[in-house]
């Protein structure tokens, strides 16, 4: 290995250190109250050294969110190949959304309130392109699907993109109005039955009559 990848490997390195001492500190006090100072500290780095990976504590906060977007666009191309029929893919898909939510539901929000807030202006062009890349392999999988079977005549004659952002658009909208409902009435988290609830409604209403 030659001294230009080494450097890159240490250097790729230490930005999923940054990341994993990020969402230690903001997983505990929260996004507002975590400070770069203290990311630093967990990541045992100078304030300085985190500003040559991220712009500013919303940069970092955003990569956090392309990474979990990663693993769901992941997830989601898995079911795309899977041999069963579209009707279960749709139902793994609500699988998989539930999966990635009990894995970093706090991470998971911010995404949501992330791809439709004005922090998108704050972000670095590497960023923002990171984050459209993520976005669009994991839509475009849904999409596919979808397609797939509209083609087959299974689901009604719709456009496949439509139908595709009422998935997403349900999933997104489930998680940020049932979590807000819990955090101003103190409620337990119906996130869950939600989901599943709202995929039954929208998996019988694809069908083609």
């Amino acid at each position: 290995m030659g001294i230009y990848e080494r450097k890159q490997r240490e250097k790729e390195r230490r930005r999923e250190d940054i990341i994993d001492a990020a969402r230690t500190v903001f997983s505990a006090k929260g996004f507002n109250s975590a400070t770069m100072e203290e990311i630093a500290s967990a990541a045992e780095l100078s304030p300085g050294t985190l500003y040559l990976y991220f712009k500013n504590k919303e940069e970092l906060h955003t990569s956090l969110s392309i990474n979990i977007l990663k693993h769901l666009g992941v997830e989601i191309q898995k079911v795309v190949h899977q041999d069963i029929s579209v009707e279960e893919k749709i139902e793994r898909f609500r699988d998989v959304f539930i999966e990635v939510y009990d894995y970093d539901s706090n991470i998971l929000i911010n995404l949501f309130h992330l791809q439709s807030g004005e922090t998108l202006h704050n972000l670095s062009d590497e960023v923002l392109q990171q984050l459209k890349k993520y976005s669009s392999q994991a839509h475009g999988a849904i999409i596919a699907v979808v397609k797939e079977g509209i083609e087959a005549g299974i689901f009604i004659d719709e456009h496949p993109v439509a139908l595709a952002d009422v998935l997403w658009a349900s999933y997104a909208g489930v998680v940020l109005w049932v979590d807000s409902k819990r955090l101003l009435n103190d409620q337990k988290d119906f996130v869950k039955p939600t989901l599943k609830t709202a995929f039954k409604i929208i998996i019988q209403g694809m069908k083609a009559k």
